[in-house]
């Protein structure tokens, strides 16, 4: 993890299993798998509650997309996020995201 607390075994053991599937925290719909099937998880829960808030915000911007520059930035900068996520997982990280994360702690499943 990417915060300067000492890692127990248990966690290390959970991110080196836990890996591959929670990449898929950041590909759109498919974060809902590592969600439902990983529940055991802190690390998958940690990005897959990330992933669907980005979802959630993906969704809601195809509003923007129509705009022309705007919305161009606006798919840039999720797709630049959902980028870093992917190597930040595989990383074995657990990245804070500006904003999303305080949302994602909201999410109880």
């Amino acid at each position: 993890m990417s915060t300067n607390k000492k890692i127990t075994k248990t966690e290390d053991k959970d991110i080196l299993e836990n890996k591959s599937i929670a990449v898929l925290s950041y590909l759109w719909i498919l974060c809902l798998i590592p969600l439902l099937t990983k529940k055991d998880s802190k690390f998958v829960q940690f990005h897959a509650k990330q992933g669907l808030v980005l979802l959630i915000i993906e969704i809601a911007g195809t509003l923007i997309y129509w705009f022309p520059i705007l919305g161009q930035l606006f798919a840039l900068l999720l797709l630049i996020v959902s980028i870093t996520g992917v190597i930040k997982t595989l990383n074995g990280e657990s990245w804070k995201i500006p904003y999303i994360y305080d949302l994602s702690k909201k999410i109880n499943i």
